[in-house]
C-alpha cells in the first residue's frame, strides 16, 4: 500500500499542541492575569484545555473558569493583559514535541513543501517559532489576525495551497483539534491528527481523520487503504 505522504505535495502544520507544547508558557501567563485580576490560579491541564481558538477565546475561558466577574470592558483590558504577559515568555517554558525537528527535516528531504497554519496571532507566533528554531522549515506561516480566517474556517489552508500551486486532494494538515480535522475537511485536504495535544477531550478517531498518531515522526509511515489510493478525492464539506 501507498504511504499517504507519497500522496501529497504540501504539508501544513498547527502549531499549539502539534509542533509546540506552548501550555506551559499560557498556563504561566494566564496565572499572572489571574493574580493581577483577583482570580485563583488553574492548573496547567485546565488551561491546555482551553488552547486552539485563539486569544479572545482562550482568555474568556480563563476568567470564566477562575469565577472572576467579567463584564466588556474588563474583558477587553483581560485581554491587553494577557497579551502583555504572553508575549513576554512565548519561549520560556514551551517546547517543542519529540520528533518534530527531525520530520520537517525529512520532508524537506522529499522535496514537499511545508506551511505553518495556525490560530495563533502573528505577534507570537513569529517569536515562538523563532526562539523554537522552527521558522526556516516553513515556505510561510499563515495566522489568524483575523476571525473570519480561524479554524475550522478552511480560508488560511485554501490560501497555503494556493501559495505553493499545490492542488487541496494533494494538501495534508497537521493538527490536534476538531478545528484542524474540520478546517482539513472543508478544504478538501488531507488530515492527520496527533492525540497528544490539546483535543479538549474530543475522540479525534470520530471526527474521520485520514489517520491519528501518537509520535509526530508517525505521519511519515501512516499507509493510504489500497481502495482509497493516492487519487481518492476528499468531498469537499
Amino acid at each position: 500500500m501507498p504511504k499517504l505522504i507519497d500522496c501529497i505535495d504540501a504539508v501544513c502544520f498547527d502549531l499549539d499542541g502539534t509542533l509546540v507544547d506552548t501550555a506551559p508558557d499560557l498556563t504561566s501567563a494566564a496565572n499572572m492575569m489571574l493574580l493581577i485580576l483577583g482570580g485563583r490560579p488553574l492548573p496547567e491541564e485546565r488551561v491546555a484545555a482551553f488552547i486552539g481558538g485563539g486569544i479572545d477565546e482562550f482568555v474568556a475561558k480563563v476568567v470564566e473558569a477562575s469565577h472572576v466577574k467579567s463584564d466588556p470592558a474588563q474583558h477587553a483590558a483581560a485581554n491587553a493583559l494577557f497579551r502583555n504577559l504572553y508575549g513576554q515568555r512565548v519561549f520560556q517554558h514551551s517546547r517543542v514535541y519529540a520528533g518534530v525537528e527531525q520530520t520537517l527535516r525529512a520532508l524537506h528531504g522529499l522535496g514537499r513543501k511545508l506551511f505553518c497554519v495556525t490560530n495563533k496571532e502573528s505577534r507570537f507566533t513569529l517569536p515562538l517559532l523563532r526562539s523554537a528554531g522552527l521558522s526556516g522549515f516553513f515556505a510561510s506561516v499563515l495566522c489568524a489576525d483575523r476571525l473570519e480566517d480561524r479554524k475550522p474556517s478552511p480560508n488560511m489552508l485554501l490560501a497555503a495551497c494556493n501559495d505553493a500551486g499545490v492542488s487541496p486532494s494533494r494538501t495534508l494538515l497537521v493538527g490536534d483539534s476538531g478545528a484542524d480535522v474540520g478546517a482539513a475537511q472543508a478544504a478538501g485536504c488531507r488530515v492527520v491528527a496527533v492525540d497528544y495535544g490539546y483535543h479538549g477531550g474530543v475522540p479525534l478517531a470520530q471526527l474521520q481523520p485520514d489517520g491519528v498518531v501518537s509520535r509526530f515522526q508517525d505521519i511519515l509511515e501512516l499507509s493510504v487503504g489500497a481502495q482509497q489510493g493516492c487519487h481518492a478525492l476528499r468531498a469537499i464539506a
